[in-house]
């Protein structure tokens, strides 16, 4: 079975198309069950009901009411028949949970008892093995799971870690595969001549560029970018005739751009030019994400600050990571003395999901002034190059 325990929607409003995309590309994937995260409700109850049953998406969520009617959303579980095994599936979302413009029409009940109820439901219906898509965070799934019986596997969502071995709670096997959608989790359950299980593994697995593209999807995928990146394109140039100079230009604090830094730093500027950094705004328009808010702050300088990046056509010599993105504000050149570059400065991006191997002892040897080899920038010619990890991150895990 392929399931996923909800909570995909963006959490950027100028998103709403990746929502309506995913839930296609789930529905294409194959997904047997989905279940429902407070994040999916953030466009209202409507846009979620209809479209979830327009494209036939099989979501499921036994605590989700709505509040007009009292009647469930959506259906509080399914069974599926698996190789000769009824596998029963539930959805459960937090009583205590922000649910934005959907506040006002939906009631969510506590889930506990709710699950003891669904437990038993789907066992009467000759379920032999019964799986719960959680959006209660680690803990309390943990707390569920321990106090419910029956419940086999437990796919953790909501905030919670990523862990690439699952842990068994009381007799039910836990995974946990974080939240940015590059992982991806599997569980398997050992089952008796009743086909009852009776035991469980879970390994969550990143979906790197060591596991090849199913070129079918990308295609679609790619499509999907390129044209989302062109609205982004129209977003950005209504907003930029909008504000004009509003962004705070003017302001004394203010982003310089590494042109003015190259006129007395000339030899930290030529090793600049051998470093990857220097083609940070290039990896974007390769893969057309320039247009795309959550890939550009870290991939330009002073993004949307005084001085800093507003577009690649309204401030096109601040795209790149540039001088000040290490060293700070160039308006700041004095205070900052030497400029020395800390493992903060680098974590701002490489970080979690972004860079998960990152480094700093190891990987600022390679970019310091100092080191002319060009290795990074070779790296980035050569393909090698973690924009493949992005390329298709909002599909690996639907």
């Amino acid at each position: 079975m392929i399931v996923d325990n909800g909570g995909y929607f963006p959490i950027n409003d100028l998103h709403e198309d990746d929502a309506l995309f995913l839930m296609d590309a789930m529905v294409m994937l194959g997904t047997d069950a989905v279940g429902v995260g407070e994040r999916d409700l953030r466009y209202g109850l409507a846009f979620l009901d209809v479209n979830s049953h327009a494209k036939k998406l099989p979501t499921v969520c036994a605590n989700l009411y709505d509040k007009a009617t009292g009647k469930r959303v959506f259906p509080p579980y399914l069974i599926k028949t698996i190789g000769g095994v009824k596998v029963g599936v539930f959805g459960l979302l937090t009583d205590k949970g922000n649910y934005g413009p959907a506040a006002d029409s939906v009631k969510v009940e506590d889930p506990t008892p709710v699950a003891e109820q669904i437990v038993k439901e789907i066992r009467s219906k000759g379920a032999t093995v019964v799986v719960l898509l959680s959006q209660l965070g680690k803990v309390e799934s943990e707390d569920l799971v321990a106090q419910v019986e029956g419940i086999d596997a437990v796919m953790v969502g909501r905030d919670t870690p990523l862990l690439t071995k699952g842990r068994m709670i009381k007799n039910t096997v836990a995974c946990y595969g974080g939240e940015q959608g590059q992982n991806m989790g599997r569980t398997i359950l050992a089952l008796n001549p009743q086909k009852g299980v009776v035991s469980g593994d879970n390994d969550v697995f990143t979906l790197g560029p060591t596991i090849p593209d199913k070129p079918e999807v990308l295609q679609v995928v790619k499509a999907f970018e390129e044209a989302f990146n062109e609205k982004m394109r129209k977003v950005e140039k209504e907003r930029e005739a909008a504000s004009a100079q509003a962004s705070g230009d003017d302001s004394p604090d203010r982003f310089l751009g590494t042109a003015l830094c190259a006129r007395c730093h000339t030899e930290e500027f030529e090793q600049w030019k051998t470093t990857s950094h220097s083609l940070a705004w290039q990896t974007l328009v390769d893969v057309k994400k320039d247009a795309t808010p959550d890939c550009v702050p870290c991939h330009v300088v002073g993004y949307e600050k005084p001085g800093g990046f507003r577009s690649g056509t309204a401030t096109p010599d601040k795209v790149n990571v540039q001088c000040e993105n290490c060293h700070g504000r160039g308006t700041d050149h004095d205070a900052f003395g030497q400029h020395p570059v800390t493992a903060e400065a680098c974590i701002q991006c490489h970080k979690g999901d972004n860079d998960p191997e990152f480094d700093w002892n190891r990987k600022m040897p390679k970019i310091v002034h100092s080191n002319m080899s060009g290795e990074t920038i070779k790296n980035k010619k050569e393909g090698h190059t973690d924009m493949k990890n992005a390329k298709s991150s909002m599909l690996d895990a639907h």
